[in-house]
């Protein structure tokens, strides 16, 4: 069977396709036309297709859109209410209904061959569940926490045997998502966007408004949960993009933060009492790119094992999506389902820009090297990631030992300074350096880091004693483990730092000439793409 999926609703544009039960390709439109996100999450906006992606996994498989057995569309517009209905304030949002019943006829449109009537609607929440619940073997309780959906803002169920049992929604307006992108907004962040500054921010504060919150935001104790209205600027005064915080919004966020987790560890508890215990729950929805939440979901909470979607965000439904209509579980085995180049392609596009470049006997050592001399290195190499986090297929490295690399690579990237940077690490080092998720192969749980490594590794210690880990397996991503094994001959130190090969405000790097556009434009000492080095003393002379 071969499907097609499809998120295009709300943000972060993205295709997947499913060929004969194996996951052939995944990606975000924004990696194709470089637009953050894709689209802003507006109604206006719901026509926009991920026409790029779509096109790119075709391609990918061989295949045309009139070979399609179907197309999933990862929401359903036949479920929808009006706003008002729901509590919502969106005067416009009907027009987001209008765009996605008319999604055959658009979809036929951008993929010349396609039939409409292959198009399948696939409810929104179902799509996140499918994309958690559908990518482990075995029977789990799922968890989808987000801003919205058709008419809901979470879904409790249980997959048994590949079906889905939906076990409980909460209906709009209540939404945990909600919440923090209204955070987002007061703060001055971008919502739908800038969620992840928030939490760092938090940890930057004292949670002075937990009580307050506390009355605000409450479980319901039969697995829902209540939204009042909240006066954001009785507590802090707005903030404006990009200008400076205080401690007063530290605080509002260190508030929000715990209250979203203690209620997210509220309904996990239920969730697991409804599904009849099952050990293994899987998470999805934006808000379960929440790595401190999910972090106390997996310390506090009842199940054996949490698992949460690397492609958590909107962009996870597109495979979701597809994974439903498909109708089998296929277990979720690499993140890295993008774009990738052959070597001869890379190195045509290293003489096409005159580069001066090497092919050293290790990639990896050549970028150790450089490492242990506290360079920064481009690290280009695979197909890149399906999903907001880099995992050493489109990374920026760093040396972890030095107290003043974070201020370097936040510098590097054009973004604040709040921002912590997270360390790789290979799987058989991490009991020694950390406590917490293991294996943690996507980023998506917080770490304590232990105290007599604390010193050892500043760069990647948060200021709560926290770290982001990636555990790095040589079975799967043999070219980062050489890389992390020479980096500790040289120094002692079995971490890295990574962080996205991007930015501020731009969607990660895909191509080779992205890559090499960032190298000239940053002070990065290397660029490891593929087998091949450039150094940037060889290309610019210093």
């Amino acid at each position: 069977m071969r499907v097609l999926g499809i998120n295009a609703i709300f943000h972060d544009p993205a295709a997947a396709l499913i060929v004969d039960g194996q996951v052939v390709a995944a990606a975000e439109e924004e990696r194709f036309s470089r637009r953050k996100h894709g689209k802003r999450p507006v109604p206006f906006a719901a026509w926009e297709l991920p026409e790029l992606s779509a096109a790119w996994c075709l391609a990918e498989a061989g295949l045309e859109p009139g070979d399609l057995d179907a197309v999933a569309y990862s929401f359903d517009p036949g479920i929808s209410r009006d706003a008002a209905d729901l509590g919502l304030n969106d005067p416009w949002d009907h027009l987001r209904v209008d765009y996605a019943r008319r999604a055959p006829q658009f979809l036929a449109s951008a993929l010349p061959g396609l039939d409409p009537e292959q198009v399948r609607f696939v409810p929104h929440h179902v799509a996140h569940a499918a994309s958690a619940g559908l990518s482990v073997p075995d029977d789990n309780a799922v968890l989808v926490l987000d801003g919205r959906g058709e008419v809901a803002g979470h879904l409790a169920g249980a997959y048994r045997d590949g079906e889905l049992t939906v076990l409980r929604t909460q209906e709009l307006p209540h939404s945990l998502g909600l919440l923090y992108e209204d955070l987002t907004r007061h703060l001055g962040f971008l919502h739908s966007s800038d969620e992840y500054k928030v939490m760092a921010l938090a940890s930057y504060g004292k949670p002075r408004f937990l009580d307050l919150l506390r009355e605000l935001v409450k479980p319901t104790g039969d697995g829902g949960f209540t939204v009042d209205r909240i006066d954001w600027s009785a507590l802090a005064k707005p903030g404006t993009p990009g200008g400076d915080l205080g401690d007063e919004h530290a605080d509002l966020a260190s508030s929000v933060q715990k209250r979203l987790e203690e209620v997210i560890l509220d309904l996990a508890r239920w969730t697991f009492e409804a599904s009849g215990g099952l050990p293994t729950l899987t998470m999805a929805g934006g808000t379960a790119l929440n790595c401190v939440a999910n972090g106390r979901v997996a310390a506090e909470g009842p199940f054996q094992r949490v698992w949460v979607q690397p492609a958590a965000g909107d962009s996870g439904t597109a495979l979701g999506a597809a994974l439903a209509v498909h109708g089998q579980s296929i277990p979720f085995t690499t993140a890295a389902l993008g774009r990738g180049w052959s070597d001869d392609e890379l190195e045509a596009e290293l003489r096409r820009a005159a580069l001066p470049y090497t092919r050293p006997a290790s990639i990896a050592a050549e970028a150790a090297e450089v490492l242990a001399r506290n360079g920064i290195v481009a690290w280009y190499q695979g197909r890149s990631e399906y999903g907001p986090r880099a995992l050493g297929h489109r990374s920026l490295l760093a040396h972890p030992g030095d107290p003043d690399t974070q201020r370097r690579m936040n510098d590097v990237k054009g973004r604040e300074q709040f921002r912590p940077i997270a360390p790789m690490v290979r799987a058989e080092r991490f009991h020694d350096i950390f406590d917490g998720v293991f294996p943690s192969e996507h980023m998506l749980f917080v770490h304590r880091v232990k105290p007599d490594w604390r010193d050892r590794i500043p760069a990647v210690v948060h200021v709560d004693g926290t770290a982001r880990v990636q555990t790095v397996h040589a079975e799967t991503e043999p070219v980062v483990a050489e890389m992390l094994a020479e980096f500790e001959k040289r120094t002692g130190l079995p971490v890295v730092v990574n962080t996205s090969l991007n930015t501020a405000g731009r969607p990660m790097v895909d191509t080779p000439r992205e890559a090499m556009e960032l190298f000239g434009s940053a002070p990065v000492d290397l660029l490891a793409i593929g087998p091949f080095a450039v150094h940037r003393a060889g290309a610019f002379g210093k």
